[in-house]
């Protein structure tokens, strides 16, 4: 039944996108508002159609009903419910599905929040949001169904089909459970149950200033009034991609075993790559609002941005790479490609059509090359040049090698450190001097003025860190003090605004720092954002500048001094988890200066097969002991199968990374803070006493 209640309300919310679409089309040719107002609850009702078939699949997760196949191969009796239901997004079909079900969410606030307020737009804006909801289940219904089902057509043969084949019979409930494949052991982890769909609503949430975008030149509204109706969703947009791109480092740091928290996989860069360009755009698109400039840059942007979200989604889910991160390949590669170059083709050909009518003409120059929109232009050619140079290491290379060298040649990580570090220094810098610069015009010696206090502060940081951490690494000390600039300018300029009103209206320091957030959202959160994102930069410069590595084989009772660590080998375990996973655990001590810190257990789980026979898979999950300054990071690579007597261990020291998590969060609030609705103040009209006039008034 659960199927059935699936399937059926997949396919209606198919139905009432296409018709959404259609609806929205014609009424923006024939000014209908009646047909507008059909095509809106049409895009309406496709997020309770689709938030119902969802519910019964976790409904089905959460029982068991193993019959259907999606169920069987993301779960098992022994999975834990809430691993059961997480399992939502455990692998395609389940994961396509609930893609569209956060895409109708995204474009049912949209519609609900934006319908007064930008009608002209609205025909045309329906039409974008509900062809690429209409796609994604298209995919759903048609490539990668989460509601077939196993159906057994002799006594040895099962096939999976959405409708009952010729003679099937569902298979016993019992023979299904015991086969069940259980969830991928590397899901398994808080940071992967966040992290998809911290990444989900980061990709559709783009939907939205993409379709407003293809509605101001559909409709010929090249105003601002598209800007104005996705400026926040495009901030909760990128807080999202933000928000799962720091949960997928973590997730690495964690449970892949390798020390560190980026490897530059290229499904890691495939997200990464939205979010570069959708930054650059969230700059770009201010020299719009305030001087009217870079109309035809900030479509190609928004545009970009979200042909980097289907791009990136068909690199991941076509098998066109290979990667940790990689679903497995499937037929909807060829549909998404088409898709994709179908959107880019249609979104390029009426920019240009507008472009050559003259309907996206600036309305302002550039004047000086210190001028705020100067460096915001500077500063959106370093993100463009980022993408580039990432999206050719990733995919660029290996697809053309493939493709014409018949050979598939890998850009490493390596390849990504030697390109990115210059292109990052000159975001950092532009990070620092472009929010004391002045719109229309900036002088030299106005801009070094400004520049002087947080030079000052950078010079006085890069000496305690050369005296605390002894070192003196012309580079890493060059690195520090970029990052430190841009932090300093920040948090200068909070304090200057506030210092302000401390003199002017006599308020706390406290109550002029709240004011100042609560009267200025957009700039006061920006400046919190750039000041996380210079903690995440110090953490890691500090975690790969710095990182110490070392392997030792140690014998029970035996220590390894490492870093100024003392750590000592105290003995093996075997234990068998509740889910079936055995786990071998080495007991070690973390000492410091003859004080015990703390007592890790860094261990090796190894999953049960679904077929009971062959070696299931092996995770390696480390212990960590973690404080500001770094982190003593163990993992067990090998033991003494027999007795355990010894075993071998790859320990890492990784400064500063912690900063990295911190940081996050601290671009997290600011994002928070921008993104906030701003209360409109409405001034109340002067009370003017008897025989008193207002200034100017005749008597």
């Amino acid at each position: 039944m659960l199927a059935e209640i699936g399937l059926v309300t997949t396919g209606l919310a198919f139905l009432a996108a296409l018709y959404a679409i259609v609806a929205g089309v014609i009424s923006g040719r024939n000014h209908s508002e009646s047909l507008l107002l059909s095509a809106r609850n049409a895009a309406l009702l496709t997020f309770p159609l689709l938030l119902v078939a969802c519910m019964a699949l976790w409904v089905a997760l959460a029982r068991g009903d193993y019959q259907i196949s999606y169920v069987w191969s993301v779960s098992s009796p022994s999975t834990p419910l809430f691993y059961r239901i997480t399992a939502l997004w455990g692998s395609q079909k389940g994961s396509l599905l609930f893609w569209s079900f956060l895409m109708s969410l995204f474009a049912f606030g949209a519609l609900i929040l934006n319908w007064n307020s930008h009608r002209r737009l609205m025909p045309y804006a329906i039409a974008y949001m509900m062809a690429v909801l209409a796609f994604f289940i298209g995919l759903v219904i048609f490539y990668e169904n989460p509601f077939a089902r196993w159906w057994l057509t002799s006594p040895t043969d099962a096939v999976e089909a959405v409708l009952i084949p010729a003679g099937g019979v569902a298979p016993g409930a019992q023979q299904l459970a015991n086969t069940a494949r259980g969830l991928n052991p590397l899901l398994r982890h808080f940071g992967m149950i966040i992290h998809p769909p911290m990444l989900y609503l980061g990709f559709v949430g783009m939907v939205i200033p993409f379709a407003f975008a293809m509605a101001a030149l559909g409709s010929g509204d090249l105003t601002t009034n598209w800007i104005k109706a996705t400026r926040r969703w495009t901030l909760i947009s990128w807080l999202f991609l933000s928000l799962g791109l720091i949960l997928g480092g973590r997730w690495a740091y964690d449970v892949l075993g390798w020390g560190g928290y980026w490897g530059w996989d290229p499904v890691e860069n495939a997200a990464f790559l939205p979010w570069l360009i959708g930054t650059a755009f969230l700059h770009s698109v201010m020299i719009q609002e305030k001087r009217g400039m870079l109309k035809v840059w900030n479509m190609f942007l928004v545009i970009g941005t979200f042909s980097a979200v289907i791009f990136g989604t068909f690199a991941t889910r076509s098998g066109l790479i290979d990667s940790v991160h990689s679903f497995a390949r499937s037929e909807i590669g060829m549909p998404m490609f088409l898709f994709w170059t179908a959107v880019t083709l249609i979104s390029v050909g009426l920019i240009l059509w507008r472009w050559n009518r003259g309907e996206l003409k600036d309305e302002h120059t550039f004047a000086n090359i210190l001028s705020r929109e100067s460096l915001f232009v500077l500063n959106n050619v370093i993100f463009v040049l980022l993408f580039i140079t990432i999206f050719w290491g990733s995919f660029g290379a290996p697809v053309i090698s493939d493709l014409f060298l018949n050979e598939n040649i890998t850009l490493g990580k390596e390849y990504f450190l030697q390109v990115t570090p210059p292109l990052f220094v000159a975001l950092y810098v532009l990070m620092g001097v472009a929010p004391l610069s002045a719109w229309g015009a900036t002088s030299l010696r106005r801009l070094g003025s400004a520049l002087l206090m947080p030079l000052v502060l950078t010079a006085v940081t890069l000496v305690i860190i050369a005296l605390v951490e002894h070192t003196t690494d012309p580079g890493a000390l060059f690195g520090y003090g970029i990052v430190a600039l841009a932090g300093y300018v920040a948090l200068y300029e909070t304090y200057r605004g506030a210092a302000a009103r401390h003199r002017s209206f006599g308020e706390t320091w406290l109550q002029a720092l709240l004011a100042l957030y609560s009267r200025n959202r957009r700039r006061y959160g920006g400046y919190l954002v750039h000041f996380g994102i210079t903690v995440i930069g110090i953490g890691v410069i500090g975690s790969t500048l710095f990182q110490q590595e070392t392997q030792r084989t140690l014998g029970v009772g035996e220590s390894l001094d490492f870093g100024g660590y003392t750590m000592r080998y105290d003995g093996f375990t075997e234990a068998l988890a509740e889910d079936g996973r055995q786990m071998q655990i080495a007991d070690v001590t973390v000492i410091r200066g003859g004080q015990v810190l703390d007592e890790l257990r860094p261990r090796h789980d190894i999953y049960p097969s679904p077929d009971g026979v062959n070696a299931g898979q092996n995770m390696t999950i480390a212990g960590s002991y973690s404080t500001l300054e770094a982190d003593f990071y163990v993992l067990l690579v090998g033991w003494e199968r027999a007795t355990a007597s010894s075993a071998t261990f790859k320990v890492y020291i990784n400064p500063l990374v912690n900063l990295v998590w911190w940081g996050g969060l601290v671009l997290i609030l600011g994002t928070l803070v921008a993104a906030w609705p701003t209360e409109q103040i409405v001034p109340s009209r002067q009370t003017v006493s008897h025989g008193a006039r207002p200034l100017g008034a005749k008597a």
